[in-house]
């Protein structure tokens, strides 16, 4: 059982912003989506060197339909060689865009749907080791078809849609067949909202 004081440290646990001096910042490699970029920074006693992949952030959204229903969309991913189950995603690469007006837009532009309720799920740092994209995940609930259909080229030009039953998803994500890490979250973070 766990002490009224452990909970409260618990709750109390996040993560700390933490700004040492950067010496030096370089754009190593630029690139059409994004950059690298080599930090000299100034950590303790000594200066270390990081590179990183200087993101824009992203959005994502988990579309949940009346009969509790999870979105999955599918499409091929270059780096790993695989067409891996996602949530409908995109880039916040429109400088001011509101991320919600940006998860509403991906929505409708990967799978042709529209919600009417949207409220923020849950947000995480990819991978912090290597890059600083933040991704916002969105719920969105009410879901409706999109006024008219939108053309998609490259990779989105074969989205594969389905539509899994939430436990489902999860089980699929705990079970290792579905290891897209914004997906793991936001099907594992819209399981524990549905419960309260």
């Amino acid at each position: 059982m766990t002490s009224r004081l452990s909970t409260e440290l618990h709750e109390a646990l996040r993560d700390e912003p933490f700004e040492p001096t950067i010496i030096q910042s370089d754009v190593v490699y630029k690139g059409w989506v994004w950059n690298v970029r080599s930090d000299r920074v100034a950590y303790g006693d000594s200066e270390i060197i990081r590179e990183y992949v200087d993101h824009t952030g992203a959005v994502a959204v988990l579309a949940l339909d009346d009969d509790g229903r999870v979105l999955l969309i599918q499409q091929y991913r270059h780096p790993i060689r695989h067409r891996d189950w996602e949530l409908p995603a995109g880039l916040l690469d429109i400088p001011g865009e509101d991320p919600m007006l940006a998860a509403q837009r991906e929505l409708a532009e990967e799978t042709d749907i529209v919600a009417r309720e949207w409220q923020p799920l849950v947000s995480t740092w990819t991978t912090p080791g290597g890059n600083s994209e933040l991704i916002r995940i969105y719920l969105a609930t009410g879901i409706g078809a999109a006024p008219a259909a939108h053309d998609r080229t490259d990779e989105e030009a074969d989205i594969r849609t389905e539509w899994m039953p939430l436990s489902d998803a999860v089980d699929a994500v705990l079970d290792g067949r579905l290891r897209n890490g914004i997906l793991a979250v936001g099907v594992l973070a819209a399981e524990r909202r549905m419960r309260k």
